[in-house]
Protein backbone atom coordinates (compact mmCIF):
# COMPACT_ATOMS: atom_id res chain seq x y z
CA UNK A 1 0.00 0.00 0.00
CA UNK A 2 1.15 3.52 -0.80
CA UNK A 3 0.51 6.39 1.61
CA UNK A 4 -1.04 9.42 -0.09
CA UNK A 5 -1.84 13.01 0.89
CA UNK A 6 -5.28 14.36 0.06
CA UNK A 7 -4.18 17.84 -1.02
CA UNK A 8 -1.51 16.46 -3.34
CA UNK A 9 -3.91 14.01 -4.99
CA UNK A 10 -6.58 16.67 -5.47
CA UNK A 11 -4.17 19.28 -6.81
CA UNK A 12 -2.98 16.83 -9.45
CA UNK A 13 -6.44 15.50 -10.35
CA UNK A 14 -7.65 18.33 -12.55
CA UNK A 15 -11.01 18.27 -10.73
CA UNK A 16 -12.32 21.64 -9.57
CA UNK A 17 -15.30 22.98 -7.64
CA UNK A 18 -18.01 24.65 -9.71
CA UNK A 19 -21.17 26.44 -8.65
CA UNK A 20 -22.36 23.31 -6.87
CA UNK A 21 -19.90 20.53 -6.15
CA UNK A 22 -16.71 19.17 -7.65
CA UNK A 23 -16.88 18.41 -11.39
CA UNK A 24 -14.56 16.72 -13.84
CA UNK A 25 -14.11 14.04 -16.46
CA UNK A 26 -14.91 10.51 -15.34
CA UNK A 27 -11.30 9.48 -15.97
CA UNK A 28 -10.17 12.16 -13.50
CA UNK A 29 -12.25 10.64 -10.70
CA UNK A 30 -9.94 7.73 -10.01
CA UNK A 31 -10.54 5.71 -6.82
CA UNK A 32 -7.77 7.61 -5.06
CA UNK A 33 -9.17 10.99 -6.13
CA UNK A 34 -12.61 10.01 -4.84
CA UNK A 35 -11.02 8.75 -1.65
CA UNK A 36 -9.06 11.98 -1.21
CA UNK A 37 -12.23 14.04 -1.58
CA UNK A 38 -14.12 11.86 0.92
CA UNK A 39 -11.39 12.05 3.55
CA UNK A 40 -10.74 15.77 3.10
CA UNK A 41 -14.48 16.37 3.47
CA UNK A 42 -14.57 14.12 6.54
CA UNK A 43 -11.76 16.05 8.23
CA UNK A 44 -13.36 19.38 7.33
CA UNK A 45 -16.74 18.59 8.91
CA UNK A 46 -15.16 16.83 11.92
CA UNK A 47 -13.83 20.22 12.98
CA UNK A 48 -17.41 21.40 13.63
CA UNK A 49 -19.61 18.33 14.10
CA UNK A 50 -19.68 14.99 15.89
CA UNK A 51 -21.09 12.01 14.00
CA UNK A 52 -20.56 8.29 13.66
CA UNK A 53 -21.49 7.65 10.04
CA UNK A 54 -21.74 9.30 6.65
CA UNK A 55 -24.45 8.87 4.00
CA UNK A 56 -23.76 8.33 0.28
CA UNK A 57 -26.09 8.18 -2.73
CA UNK A 58 -25.69 8.24 -6.49
CA UNK A 59 -27.37 9.17 -9.76
CA UNK A 60 -27.81 6.85 -12.74
CA UNK A 61 -24.53 7.62 -14.48
CA UNK A 62 -22.52 4.51 -15.39
CA UNK A 63 -19.53 5.74 -13.36
CA UNK A 64 -21.35 6.75 -10.17
CA UNK A 65 -21.46 3.44 -8.31
CA UNK A 66 -17.71 2.87 -8.59
CA UNK A 67 -17.10 6.38 -7.29
CA UNK A 68 -19.40 5.72 -4.34
CA UNK A 69 -17.52 2.52 -3.52
CA UNK A 70 -14.22 4.43 -3.53
CA UNK A 71 -15.59 7.10 -1.18
CA UNK A 72 -16.93 4.41 1.18
CA UNK A 73 -13.62 2.49 1.15
CA UNK A 74 -11.67 5.62 2.04
CA UNK A 75 -14.04 6.49 4.88
CA UNK A 76 -13.72 2.95 6.20
CA UNK A 77 -9.96 3.51 6.54
CA UNK A 78 -10.82 6.33 8.97
CA UNK A 79 -13.28 4.21 10.93
CA UNK A 80 -16.40 5.89 9.55
CA UNK A 81 -19.37 3.72 8.58
CA UNK A 82 -21.28 4.42 5.38
CA UNK A 83 -25.06 4.41 4.92
CA UNK A 84 -25.56 3.85 1.21
CA UNK A 85 -28.98 4.98 -0.03
CA UNK A 86 -28.49 3.89 -3.65
CA UNK A 87 -30.00 5.86 -6.53
CA UNK A 88 -32.07 8.71 -5.09
CA UNK A 89 -32.48 12.42 -5.83
CA UNK A 90 -29.88 14.70 -4.29
CA UNK A 91 -32.45 16.47 -2.06
CA UNK A 92 -33.62 13.07 -0.78
CA UNK A 93 -30.08 12.27 0.34
CA UNK A 94 -29.61 15.71 1.88
CA UNK A 95 -32.91 15.50 3.76
CA UNK A 96 -32.23 11.99 5.10
CA UNK A 97 -28.74 12.94 6.24
CA UNK A 98 -29.90 16.15 7.91
CA UNK A 99 -32.62 14.22 9.76
CA UNK A 100 -29.88 11.89 11.08
CA UNK A 101 -27.52 14.78 11.81
CA UNK A 102 -24.75 13.26 9.69
CA UNK A 103 -22.81 14.51 6.65
CA UNK A 104 -23.34 13.06 3.19
CA UNK A 105 -21.82 12.76 -0.28
CA UNK A 106 -23.86 12.68 -3.48
CA UNK A 107 -22.12 11.19 -6.50
CA UNK A 108 -23.56 13.10 -9.44
CA UNK A 109 -22.65 15.29 -12.36
CA UNK A 110 -26.16 16.77 -12.34
CA UNK A 111 -27.01 17.83 -15.91
CA UNK A 112 -23.56 17.63 -17.53
CA UNK A 113 -22.76 14.89 -20.11
CA UNK A 114 -22.20 11.28 -19.00
CA UNK A 115 -18.44 11.41 -19.73
CA UNK A 116 -18.21 13.72 -16.71
CA UNK A 117 -19.24 13.27 -13.12
CA UNK A 118 -18.99 14.99 -9.78
CA UNK A 119 -19.39 15.01 -6.02
CA UNK A 120 -21.70 17.13 -3.90
CA UNK A 121 -21.01 17.46 -0.19
CA UNK A 122 -23.45 18.10 2.64
CA UNK A 123 -22.69 18.97 6.24
CA UNK A 124 -25.16 17.77 8.88
CA UNK A 125 -26.83 21.19 8.58
CA UNK A 126 -26.93 21.41 4.78
CA UNK A 127 -24.74 22.27 1.80
CA UNK A 128 -21.08 23.02 2.33
CA UNK A 129 -19.92 26.62 2.06
CA UNK A 130 -17.33 28.10 -0.27
CA UNK A 131 -14.98 28.17 2.73
CA UNK A 132 -15.54 24.43 3.17
CA UNK A 133 -14.63 23.90 -0.48
CA UNK A 134 -11.28 25.63 0.03
CA UNK A 135 -10.67 23.57 3.16
CA UNK A 136 -11.34 20.33 1.27
CA UNK A 137 -8.90 21.24 -1.50
CA UNK A 138 -6.17 22.47 0.83
CA UNK A 139 -6.42 20.01 3.72
CA UNK A 140 -3.52 17.59 4.10
CA UNK A 141 -4.61 14.21 5.43
CA UNK A 142 -2.93 10.88 4.78
CA UNK A 143 -4.61 7.69 3.56
CA UNK A 144 -3.64 4.47 1.89
CA UNK A 145 -4.05 4.05 -1.84
CA UNK A 146 -7.30 2.20 -2.48
CA UNK A 147 -7.14 -1.38 -3.69
CA UNK A 148 -10.09 -3.63 -4.45
CA UNK A 149 -13.40 -1.93 -3.66
CA UNK A 150 -16.13 -3.76 -1.77
CA UNK A 151 -19.80 -3.82 -2.73
CA UNK A 152 -22.28 -1.56 -0.94
CA UNK A 153 -25.54 -2.56 0.75
CA UNK A 154 -28.46 -0.34 -0.26
CA UNK A 155 -30.76 1.19 2.36
CA UNK A 156 -34.15 2.34 1.07
CA UNK A 157 -35.18 4.74 3.82
CA UNK A 158 -34.09 7.98 2.14
CA UNK A 159 -36.44 7.55 -0.82
CA UNK A 160 -39.47 6.87 1.37
CA UNK A 161 -38.70 9.69 3.79
CA UNK A 162 -38.40 12.13 0.89
CA UNK A 163 -41.77 11.14 -0.56
CA UNK A 164 -43.42 11.22 2.88
CA UNK A 165 -42.12 14.78 3.36
CA UNK A 166 -44.60 15.92 0.71
CA UNK A 167 -47.42 13.42 1.11
CA UNK A 168 -47.76 14.44 4.76
CA UNK A 169 -48.82 17.97 3.75
CA UNK A 170 -52.16 16.89 2.31
CA UNK A 171 -55.19 15.07 3.75
CA UNK A 172 -57.01 14.68 0.44
CA UNK A 173 -55.89 13.61 -3.03
CA UNK A 174 -55.91 17.21 -4.25
CA UNK A 175 -54.68 16.23 -7.72
CA UNK A 176 -57.80 14.17 -8.47
CA UNK A 177 -58.89 14.90 -12.02
CA UNK A 178 -55.41 16.00 -13.13
CA UNK A 179 -53.39 14.09 -15.73
CA UNK A 180 -49.65 14.47 -15.31
CA UNK A 181 -46.94 13.12 -17.57
CA UNK A 182 -43.62 12.08 -16.02
CA UNK A 183 -40.67 12.41 -18.39
CA UNK A 184 -38.52 9.81 -16.61
CA UNK A 185 -35.39 9.54 -18.84
CA UNK A 186 -32.49 8.66 -16.48
CA UNK A 187 -33.48 10.87 -13.55
CA UNK A 188 -32.37 9.64 -10.13
CA UNK A 189 -35.93 10.06 -8.83
CA UNK A 190 -37.79 8.39 -11.67
CA UNK A 191 -39.01 5.48 -9.50
CA UNK A 192 -40.51 7.87 -6.93
CA UNK A 193 -42.51 10.39 -8.91
CA UNK A 194 -45.30 8.28 -10.41
CA UNK A 195 -46.43 6.63 -7.14
CA UNK A 196 -46.11 9.94 -5.29
CA UNK A 197 -48.33 11.89 -7.69
CA UNK A 198 -50.76 8.98 -7.88
CA UNK A 199 -51.13 9.03 -4.09
CA UNK A 200 -51.95 12.73 -4.41
CA UNK A 201 -54.79 11.76 -6.74
CA UNK A 202 -53.39 12.36 -10.21
CA UNK A 203 -53.58 10.12 -13.23
CA UNK A 204 -49.97 9.60 -14.25
CA UNK A 205 -48.47 8.54 -17.56
CA UNK A 206 -44.74 7.67 -17.54
CA UNK A 207 -42.78 8.81 -20.58
CA UNK A 208 -39.52 7.74 -22.20
CA UNK A 209 -37.49 5.96 -19.52
CA UNK A 210 -33.91 5.54 -20.72
CA UNK A 211 -31.28 2.95 -19.85
CA UNK A 212 -28.64 5.39 -21.09
CA UNK A 213 -27.83 8.57 -19.19
CA UNK A 214 -29.61 11.64 -20.58
CA UNK A 215 -28.06 15.05 -19.68
CA UNK A 216 -31.12 17.25 -19.16
CA UNK A 217 -30.22 20.93 -18.66
CA UNK A 218 -33.27 22.73 -17.26
CA UNK A 219 -31.83 26.14 -18.22
CA UNK A 220 -31.15 25.21 -21.83
CA UNK A 221 -33.80 22.70 -22.86
CA UNK A 222 -32.97 21.10 -26.20
CA UNK A 223 -35.16 21.63 -29.26
CA UNK A 224 -35.81 17.89 -29.21
CA UNK A 225 -37.16 17.97 -25.67
CA UNK A 226 -39.24 21.05 -26.42
CA UNK A 227 -40.88 19.23 -29.32
CA UNK A 228 -41.40 16.08 -27.25
CA UNK A 229 -43.37 18.02 -24.65
CA UNK A 230 -45.62 19.61 -27.26
CA UNK A 231 -46.24 16.25 -28.92
CA UNK A 232 -46.96 14.47 -25.61
CA UNK A 233 -49.38 17.17 -24.50
CA UNK A 234 -51.25 17.03 -27.79
CA UNK A 235 -51.42 13.22 -27.64
CA UNK A 236 -52.40 12.72 -23.99
CA UNK A 237 -54.09 15.99 -23.02
CA UNK A 238 -51.87 16.49 -19.96
CA UNK A 239 -52.48 19.20 -17.40
CA UNK A 240 -48.70 19.32 -16.96
CA UNK A 241 -45.51 17.33 -17.57
CA UNK A 242 -42.99 16.88 -14.76
CA UNK A 243 -39.32 16.01 -15.09
CA UNK A 244 -35.98 16.83 -13.50
CA UNK A 245 -32.31 16.94 -14.33
CA UNK A 246 -30.11 13.90 -13.71
CA UNK A 247 -29.89 14.08 -9.93
CA UNK A 248 -33.42 15.33 -9.32
CA UNK A 249 -32.70 18.70 -7.76
CA UNK A 250 -33.77 20.89 -10.69
CA UNK A 251 -37.36 20.63 -11.94
CA UNK A 252 -38.53 20.77 -15.53
CA UNK A 253 -42.28 21.36 -15.76
CA UNK A 254 -44.49 22.11 -18.74
CA UNK A 255 -47.91 23.68 -18.91
CA UNK A 256 -50.92 22.00 -20.48
CA UNK A 257 -49.69 23.02 -23.95
CA UNK A 258 -46.32 21.33 -23.54
CA UNK A 259 -44.41 24.58 -23.05
CA UNK A 260 -41.61 24.17 -20.53
CA UNK A 261 -41.71 26.78 -17.76
CA UNK A 262 -38.75 28.97 -16.99
CA UNK A 263 -37.28 27.90 -13.66
CA UNK A 264 -37.40 31.37 -12.11
CA UNK A 265 -41.08 31.81 -13.01
CA UNK A 266 -41.77 28.40 -11.45
CA UNK A 267 -39.84 29.52 -8.37
CA UNK A 268 -41.88 32.72 -8.20
CA UNK A 269 -45.15 30.77 -8.31
CA UNK A 270 -43.92 28.34 -5.65
CA UNK A 271 -42.73 31.09 -3.32
CA UNK A 272 -46.04 32.93 -3.65
CA UNK A 273 -48.01 29.75 -2.88
CA UNK A 274 -45.83 29.13 0.18
CA UNK A 275 -46.33 32.70 1.38
CA UNK A 276 -42.59 33.41 1.61
CA UNK A 277 -41.79 36.86 2.98
CA UNK A 278 -38.19 37.16 1.78
CA UNK A 279 -36.23 35.61 -1.07
CA UNK A 280 -32.60 35.11 -2.00
CA UNK A 281 -32.16 34.54 -5.74
CA UNK A 282 -29.25 34.74 -8.19
CA UNK A 283 -28.67 37.78 -10.37
CA UNK A 284 -29.71 35.78 -13.45
CA UNK A 285 -33.34 35.42 -12.32
CA UNK A 286 -36.20 37.17 -14.09
CA UNK A 287 -37.09 40.62 -12.70
CA UNK A 288 -40.77 39.58 -12.62
CA UNK A 289 -39.90 38.42 -9.08
CA UNK A 290 -39.54 41.99 -7.82
CA UNK A 291 -42.23 43.35 -10.14
CA UNK A 292 -44.76 40.92 -8.66
CA UNK A 293 -44.78 42.86 -5.39
CA UNK A 294 -45.40 39.56 -3.59
CA UNK A 295 -42.39 39.68 -1.27
CA UNK A 296 -41.18 42.03 1.43
CA UNK A 297 -37.56 41.66 0.37
CA UNK A 298 -35.63 40.12 -2.53
CA UNK A 299 -31.86 39.74 -2.25
CA UNK A 300 -29.80 39.10 -5.42
CA UNK A 301 -26.69 36.90 -5.22
CA UNK A 302 -24.04 35.29 -7.35
CA UNK A 303 -25.15 32.21 -9.29
CA UNK A 304 -24.99 28.95 -7.34
CA UNK A 305 -26.91 27.50 -4.42
CA UNK A 306 -24.10 28.17 -1.88
CA UNK A 307 -24.49 31.91 -2.48
CA UNK A 308 -28.27 31.74 -2.13
CA UNK A 309 -28.01 29.72 1.07
CA UNK A 310 -25.43 32.12 2.50
CA UNK A 311 -28.13 34.84 2.56
CA UNK A 312 -30.65 32.78 4.51
CA UNK A 313 -29.17 33.43 7.96
CA UNK A 314 -29.28 37.19 7.44
CA UNK A 315 -32.81 37.17 6.03
CA UNK A 316 -34.09 34.85 8.78
CA UNK A 317 -33.18 37.44 11.41
CA UNK A 318 -35.77 39.83 9.99
CA UNK A 319 -38.33 37.69 8.17
CA UNK A 320 -40.40 34.73 9.39
CA UNK A 321 -40.52 32.84 6.09
CA UNK A 322 -37.45 32.66 3.86
CA UNK A 323 -36.86 30.83 0.59
CA UNK A 324 -34.77 30.96 -2.53
CA UNK A 325 -34.65 29.58 -6.04
CA UNK A 326 -32.46 29.65 -9.09
CA UNK A 327 -33.08 30.31 -12.77
CA UNK A 328 -32.67 26.55 -13.28
CA UNK A 329 -35.78 25.97 -11.13
CA UNK A 330 -34.17 24.41 -8.07
CA UNK A 331 -36.10 25.62 -5.01
CA UNK A 332 -34.46 26.08 -1.59
CA UNK A 333 -36.59 26.30 1.54
CA UNK A 334 -34.66 28.45 3.98
CA UNK A 335 -36.98 28.24 6.98
CA UNK A 336 -39.54 25.89 8.50
CA UNK A 337 -42.85 26.72 6.81
CA UNK A 338 -46.54 25.96 7.28
CA UNK A 339 -48.45 24.35 4.39
CA UNK A 340 -52.12 23.50 5.01
CA UNK A 341 -51.43 23.90 8.70
CA UNK A 342 -48.66 21.28 8.50
CA UNK A 343 -45.01 22.00 9.17
CA UNK A 344 -42.53 21.37 6.38
CA UNK A 345 -38.95 21.61 7.59
CA UNK A 346 -36.36 23.79 5.94
CA UNK A 347 -34.34 22.08 3.22
CA UNK A 348 -31.58 24.49 2.19
CA UNK A 349 -30.56 22.70 -0.98
CA UNK A 350 -32.08 22.64 -4.46
CA UNK A 351 -35.27 20.59 -4.71
CA UNK A 352 -37.42 19.68 -7.71
CA UNK A 353 -40.53 18.27 -6.00
CA UNK A 354 -41.63 21.17 -3.76
CA UNK A 355 -42.06 23.68 -6.62
CA UNK A 356 -44.02 21.11 -8.63
CA UNK A 357 -46.41 20.35 -5.78
CA UNK A 358 -46.92 24.03 -4.94
CA UNK A 359 -47.57 24.82 -8.61
CA UNK A 360 -50.16 22.05 -8.83
CA UNK A 361 -51.70 23.24 -5.55
CA UNK A 362 -52.06 26.71 -7.09
CA UNK A 363 -54.16 25.23 -9.92
CA UNK A 364 -56.84 24.43 -7.32
CA UNK A 365 -57.97 28.01 -7.93
CA UNK A 366 -59.33 26.76 -11.25
CA UNK A 367 -56.59 28.29 -13.38
CA UNK A 368 -54.41 26.26 -15.72
CA UNK A 369 -50.64 26.28 -15.45
CA UNK A 370 -50.34 28.57 -18.47
CA UNK A 371 -52.81 31.03 -16.92
CA UNK A 372 -50.85 31.10 -13.66
CA UNK A 373 -47.65 31.75 -15.59
CA UNK A 374 -49.26 34.55 -17.62
CA UNK A 375 -50.57 36.19 -14.44
CA UNK A 376 -47.12 36.53 -12.87
CA UNK A 377 -44.87 37.13 -15.88
CA UNK A 378 -44.00 40.80 -16.29
CA UNK A 379 -40.76 40.19 -18.19
CA UNK A 380 -39.59 37.27 -20.32
CA UNK A 381 -36.30 35.40 -20.11
CA UNK A 382 -34.36 33.06 -22.35
CA UNK A 383 -31.01 31.33 -21.98
CA UNK A 384 -28.70 29.01 -23.86
CA UNK A 385 -25.03 28.16 -23.98
CA UNK A 386 -22.11 27.35 -26.27
CA UNK A 387 -20.86 23.88 -25.41
CA UNK A 388 -17.17 22.95 -25.38
CA UNK A 389 -16.19 26.59 -24.95
CA UNK A 390 -13.13 26.84 -22.71
CA UNK A 391 -13.83 28.47 -19.36
CA UNK A 392 -10.65 30.55 -19.62
CA UNK A 393 -11.79 31.85 -22.99
CA UNK A 394 -15.13 32.90 -21.50
CA UNK A 395 -13.37 34.67 -18.65
CA UNK A 396 -11.03 36.44 -21.05
CA UNK A 397 -13.93 37.82 -23.08
CA UNK A 398 -15.74 39.09 -20.00
CA UNK A 399 -12.56 40.58 -18.51
CA UNK A 400 -11.60 42.28 -21.77
CA UNK A 401 -14.95 44.04 -22.16
CA UNK A 402 -15.84 44.84 -18.57
CA UNK A 403 -15.67 48.62 -18.53
CA UNK A 404 -15.90 48.74 -22.31
CA UNK A 405 -19.32 47.18 -22.80
CA UNK A 406 -20.24 49.42 -25.74
CA UNK A 407 -17.40 47.88 -27.73
CA UNK A 408 -18.69 44.41 -26.93
CA UNK A 409 -22.20 45.38 -28.07
CA UNK A 410 -20.75 46.62 -31.34
CA UNK A 411 -18.82 43.37 -31.79
CA UNK A 412 -22.03 41.43 -31.19
CA UNK A 413 -23.90 43.33 -33.90
CA UNK A 414 -26.02 45.69 -31.81
CA UNK A 415 -26.77 49.06 -33.39
CA UNK A 416 -28.64 52.01 -31.95
CA UNK A 417 -28.50 50.50 -28.46
CA UNK A 418 -26.44 51.65 -25.51
CA UNK A 419 -25.62 50.18 -22.10
CA UNK A 420 -27.52 51.96 -19.33
CA UNK A 421 -26.00 50.02 -16.44
CA UNK A 422 -23.84 47.00 -15.72
CA UNK A 423 -23.98 44.32 -13.02
CA UNK A 424 -20.79 42.29 -12.46
CA UNK A 425 -22.10 40.28 -9.51
CA UNK A 426 -21.51 37.15 -11.59
CA UNK A 427 -20.31 37.50 -15.17
CA UNK A 428 -21.26 40.56 -17.22
CA UNK A 429 -24.92 41.59 -17.10
CA UNK A 430 -25.73 44.56 -19.35
CA UNK A 431 -28.96 46.54 -18.99
CA UNK A 432 -29.65 48.09 -22.38
CA UNK A 433 -31.73 51.05 -23.49
CA UNK A 434 -35.31 49.97 -23.95
CA UNK A 435 -35.17 47.59 -20.99
CA UNK A 436 -33.53 44.57 -22.62
CA UNK A 437 -30.87 42.64 -20.68
CA UNK A 438 -27.95 40.58 -21.97
CA UNK A 439 -25.89 38.57 -19.48
CA UNK A 440 -22.75 36.55 -20.31
CA UNK A 441 -21.23 34.14 -17.81
CA UNK A 442 -18.91 31.11 -17.88
CA UNK A 443 -20.60 27.96 -16.59
CA UNK A 444 -19.37 26.89 -13.19
CA UNK A 445 -19.82 23.18 -13.97
CA UNK A 446 -18.62 22.63 -17.53
CA UNK A 447 -16.65 24.30 -20.35
CA UNK A 448 -19.60 26.34 -21.57
CA UNK A 449 -20.38 30.02 -22.12
CA UNK A 450 -23.91 30.82 -20.98
CA UNK A 451 -26.05 33.71 -22.17
CA UNK A 452 -29.15 34.95 -20.37
CA UNK A 453 -31.47 37.57 -21.82
CA UNK A 454 -34.55 39.41 -20.64
CA UNK A 455 -37.02 41.38 -22.74
CA UNK A 456 -40.63 42.50 -23.03
CA UNK A 457 -41.56 39.36 -24.99
CA UNK A 458 -40.41 35.76 -25.10
CA UNK A 459 -39.62 36.02 -28.79
CA UNK A 460 -37.37 39.03 -28.25
CA UNK A 461 -35.54 37.31 -25.38
CA UNK A 462 -34.86 34.24 -27.54
CA UNK A 463 -33.75 36.51 -30.39
CA UNK A 464 -31.25 38.25 -28.11
CA UNK A 465 -29.75 34.97 -26.89
CA UNK A 466 -29.44 33.55 -30.40
CA UNK A 467 -27.90 36.76 -31.71
CA UNK A 468 -25.31 36.99 -28.94
CA UNK A 469 -24.25 33.35 -29.04
CA UNK A 470 -24.09 33.12 -32.84
CA UNK A 471 -21.88 36.21 -32.97
CA UNK A 472 -19.68 34.97 -30.15
CA UNK A 473 -19.20 31.69 -32.03
CA UNK A 474 -18.22 33.56 -35.18
CA UNK A 475 -16.00 36.11 -33.45
CA UNK A 476 -14.25 33.48 -31.36
CA UNK A 477 -13.06 31.93 -34.59
CA UNK A 478 -11.73 35.37 -35.52
CA UNK A 479 -9.85 35.69 -32.25
CA UNK A 480 -12.37 37.65 -30.12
Amino acid sequence: MTTLQTNTILAESGVAFGTSGARGLVEQFTPDVCGAFAIAFLETVKAEFQFGAMAIAIDNRPSSYAMAKACAAALKQKGVDTIYFGVVPTPALAYAAMERNIPSIMVTGSHIPFDRNGLKFYRPDGEITKADEQSILGLSASFESLGELGELTTHGEAAQEYVDRYLSLFDTPFLKGKHIGIYEHSSAGRDLYQPMFEKLGAQVTPLERSDEFVPIDTEAVSEEDQQKARDWSALYGFDAIFSTDGDGDRPLISDEKGVWLRGDILGLLCAKQLGAEALAIPVSCNSSVELSGAFKHVERTRIGSPYVIAEFDTLSKEYASVAGFEANGGFLLGSDTQVNGRLIKALPTRDAVLPAIMLFAATASGKSVSELVADCTERYSASDRIKNFATEKSKQIIHAYTGNESALLSQLGFEGVTVESVDTTDGLRMNLTGGDVVHLRPSGNAPELRCYAEAASHGKAVELVNKVLSNVRYLSLQGL
